[in-house]
């Protein structure tokens, strides 16, 4: 019986870009600049991270199609997504790079077999577990996302925003005591 395959890891994958793109839609652009601390990312440069982090999955998996960590040059992959990640956008430039990366990650992701989401993948020597599948690897690219995203909802909180996800659970919420006071008076 499958559970989750390469349709729903996509699907799942949209979901969290659409809301993630709806936060970025909800911050000004004046705000963009904002950071939370002193030696933090701002709110421009963590959405930016956001849209570019799945190169390094891809680069892995799709186009060098590794099967171990052997060999595999992380200081020049740090530096060139470092420097791509410098480069200034505007609000419109980041949603922008969030849509398209976005939805490239997922029909990458639903063109997949599950034989090549079982296979095995090397970590690097002395860590633990030796060896993830292509599947968990290629899930924390969500995982990442998420983490990230919800930086970006405290930033919304400091900024004096109430994020979308929590104002439709008030909403749920409100609907549903609504119905329940209702059926109580009748």
């Amino acid at each position: 019986m499958k559970y989750y395959g390469a349709k729903e890891l996509a699907e799942s994958f949209r979901t969290v870009r659409k809301n993630t793109i709806q936060a970025a839609e909800e911050i000004p652009e004046e705000k963009f600049g904002f950071r939370a601390a002193e030696g933090t990312r701002s709110v421009e440069k963590i959405l930016t991270h956001i849209g570019l982090s799945h190169r390094f999955q891809h680069r892995f998996h799709a186009i060098e199609k590794r099967t171990s960590f052997e060999g595999f040059d992380f200081p020049a992959l740090f530096a060139e997504f470092t420097a791509e990640e410098a480069k200034p956008r505007s609000k419109a430039e980041v949603i922008a790079l969030l849509k398209e990366t976005g939805e490239t990650w997922a029909k990458y992701l639903e063109g997949l077999s599950d034989d090549f989401l079982s296979e095995s993948v090397s970590m690097p020597p002395d860590t633990t577990p030796a060896a993830k599948s292509r599947f968990e690897m290629l899930l924390s690219v969500k995982e990442h996302e998420m983490h990230h995203r919800a930086q970006i909802i405290l930033m919304q909180r400091m900024l004096g925003i109430v994020p979308h996800l929590t104002r439709q659970f008030q909403e749920r919420m409100a609907a549903q005591t609504s119905s329940q006071t209702q059926r109580a008076q009748s």
